[in-house]
């Protein structure tokens, strides 16, 4: 990514539309050099044989430097400098030398590609003997191919797909990330914060030693939580409190996260969740950092007091934040296995996570988000509850075994939501709330035990009722265009723009 280019903080969903074309770098690689040295070559009137007793090369190495087939030394580059009459700068050109160079260069990048390869085409050869018509017009098909295949990548089946794959991955490393943990551990010392909750001053510290300086603005774009001028390290945020997360620290660390870890424009929906996983998990492991969240966790759980409540307030973050590192660290350091849900109040599943033997509702692909939780469930039954102060818990008895899951309600401005935690019957033990006399059995996926209105309402209005439905537009069109999925990249670049500073 160019260096002028912003990074974007965002929770929507995604897919890119810009149609595909392999882009010339900002540095030459082995196709634009070789290009240079053949174009230097002809307009010199020097044959391949000439040119390589010239270096003391055969002619072949001479014809495989100019197709790109080998990365030139230095020193090899030198001498062809000299036997061309030319400099190296004329050679380290990024700029191809002519436009028939450019085609050719893209077509070859293309023809090296995995889009290509997994088609299983023979590659075209790309000479003097193909004429520069056909050149356009294959290199225009190859354009045309790579834009459908995004396309198609930016459907809501392939965000379903990328999300359960991802989804899989994460409950194979019982969802812990320690090359994530030690980024957290080596920025945390580089400030000089040791232990304990990071406050804002802590979180301000962090932006200036990578080098960032902050300015809270009324104008963020409104598709953005936050945006990293990367020309003139500076960091947006929004002045107004309630466009950023609940925790004012969250945005800032979750966009540091991304330039930390170097996160690239994502070239699909599946690396473009992968980084805001990542991005999200940093951001946490920051705010609870792991020796000191292991260290409460253990000491809760030697007094079986384990409260996600506890470890929010020990480390003041939200109770969803506090939620999801509890998943990061209980199964790795307490040997607890755990579900989490984040169900929006229609019962539709938001986030989920399990790697305790939980039966989550699924599609087809094995995902899970979209789908909905039965209403036995404590992250359904929890909406019934009008104490949404006290801790509420519930056990359910479900085909795939006893569960006991603890949940809290949170507004939003997309509605209330449930955050849950859960674990299988036998680690209950070592729990605050296991004495709760809240139970319900679930059916799911029966569709007698909730999706089936009972018998003596199916009488009655069976033929006496006409609903009309209200889809959401998504559940007809593609992800969010653009490479930062579900952003306005034109409002972005007009409030960079406007905000860098004149000197």
């Amino acid at each position: 990514m160019s260096p002028s280019v912003m990074a974007i903080s965002t929770s929507s969903t995604a897919g890119t539309s810009e149609p595909a074309r392999i882009p010339l770098e900002s540095e030459p690689d082995a196709l634009t050099i070789g290009r240079r040295v053949r174009h230097l070559r002809t307009a010199k009137g020097m044959t391949l044989d000439e040119l390589g007793a010239a270096i003391g090369r055969a002619p072949s190495q001479v014809s495989m430097l100019e197709n790109g087939r080998r990365e030139p030394r230095f020193a090899q580059l030198q001498a062809v400098a000299r036997a061309l009459g030319a400099s190296l700068d004329d050679l380290l050109s990024a700029e191809p030398p002519s436009r028939r160079d450019a085609l050719e260069i893209e077509l070859e990048r293309a023809q090296r590609g995995p889009l290509f390869s997994a088609l299983g085409l023979h590659p075209v050869r790309v000479g003097k003997s193909l004429p520069t018509d056909a050149l356009e017009t294959i290199v225009a098909l190859q354009r045309e191919l790579a834009r459908l295949h995004t396309e198609r990548a930016a459907t809501p089946e392939e965000a379903r797909r990328a999300n359960a794959e991802l989804r899989a991955v994460m409950r194979a490393q019982d969802n812990h990330f320690p090359e994530l943990e030690d980024t957290a551990r080596d920025l945390l010392d580089g400030v000089g914060h040791t232990r304990g909750p990071m406050s804002q001053r802590v979180a301000a510290d962090l932006a200036a030693h990578l080098g960032f300086s902050l300015h809270y603005v009324h104008d963020l774009p409104h598709s953005t939580r936050s945006v990293i001028d990367l020309r003139h390290h500076r960091v947006y945020l929004p002045s107004n409190g309630m466009r950023a997360a609940s925790d004012p620290r969250s945005a800032l660390l979750q966009a540091l996260a991304s330039h930390v870890l170097d996160h690239q424009e994502p070239r699909d929906y599946a690396e473009f969740l992968r980084q805001r996983v990542e991005a999200n998990y940093l951001s946490a492991a920051l705010l609870l950092p792991e020796r000191d969240a292991v260290k409460h966790l253990r000491a809760a759980k030697d007094e079986r007091e384990i409260s996600v409540e506890d470890l929010r307030d020990a480390f003041a973050v939200s109770y969803e934040t506090a939620a999801h590192r509890f998943t990061n660290l209980a199964t790795k350091h307490l040997g607890i296995p755990v579900h989490f849900m984040k169900i929006h109040e229609a019962g539709i599943i938001h986030k989920a996570y399990e790697n305790d033997g939980v039966r989550f509702p699924s599609d087809a692909l094995g995902a899970v988000e979209g789908q909905y939780v039965c209403r036995h469930w404590t992250a359904r039954t929890v909406f019934a509850v009008e104490d949404r102060l006290s801790p509420f818990s519930q056990y359910t008895d479900t085909p795939s075994g006893t569960y006991w899951c603890t949940s809290r309600v949170q507004e939003t401005a997309d509605g209330e939501f449930s955050v849950s935690v859960g674990v299988p019957f036998a680690h209950v033990k070592w729990f605050r709330g296991r004495e709760t006399t809240e139970r319900t059995v679930s059916r799911c996926p029966d569709e007698s035990c909730c999706r089936r209105p009972p018998a003596v309402l199916a009488d009655r209005w069976a033929d006496q009722a006409w609903p009309s439905a209200r889809p959401h537009a998504s559940m007809l069109a593609a992800m969010p265009v653009g490479a930062f999925p579900g952003v306005d990249t034109t409002e972005v670049y007009t409030f960079l723009e406007a905000h860098a500073p004149t000197s």
